[in-house]
C-alpha cells in the first residue's frame, strides 16, 4: 500500500492582543505574513511547531492554534483550504465599501 506524499504544513493562530492572524516564523516568532512562516516539511518539524504552538497558547500570546496544509508556490506558501487562504490574503470581496464611505462623509 502506497502512502500519500507528505504535505508541507505551517502553524497559524490569532494574536491574543489584537486578533490578527499570525504564523509561526522560523525563529519561533509570530509573523503577520504567511510568506514568513516556517515550513514544516516532515513529521519531526510538525511536532516541533505543535509544541511551540501549545506553549504560546499556554503563555496567552495566541489563540486558535492550528497546523494547516499548504502548497509551496513561487509566490510563497498557499493554504489549501479557502478559510485559511482568506485568513492569509484578506477578504475575498471589497470589505464594507459603503459603510466606509458613509463614515468618511460624516467626518
Amino acid at each position: 500500500m502506497k502512502t500519500a506524499p507528505f504535505k508541507t504544513k505551517v502553524l497559524t493562530a490569532n494574536r491574543l492582543s489584537d486578533g490578527i492572524s499570525v504564523w509561526l516564523g522560523a525563529h519561533g516568532e509570530w509573523v503577520v505574513s504567511i510568506k514568513d512562516a516556517f515550513l514544516a516539511r516532515h513529521e519531526d518539524a510538525v511536532t516541533a511547531i505543535e509544541t511551540a504552538g501549545k506553549q504560546a497558547l499556554a503563555d496567552n500570546r495566541v489563540v486558535d492554534v492550528n497546523v494547516i496544509d499548504v502548497e509551496e508556490t513561487s509566490a510563497g506558501p498557499r493554504p489549501f483550504r479557502l478559510r485559511e487562504r482568506i485568513r492569509a490574503e484578506g477578504p475575498s470581496i471589497d470589505y464594507a465599501p459603503v459603510a466606509t464611505a458613509r463614515v468618511s462623509q460624516a467626518a
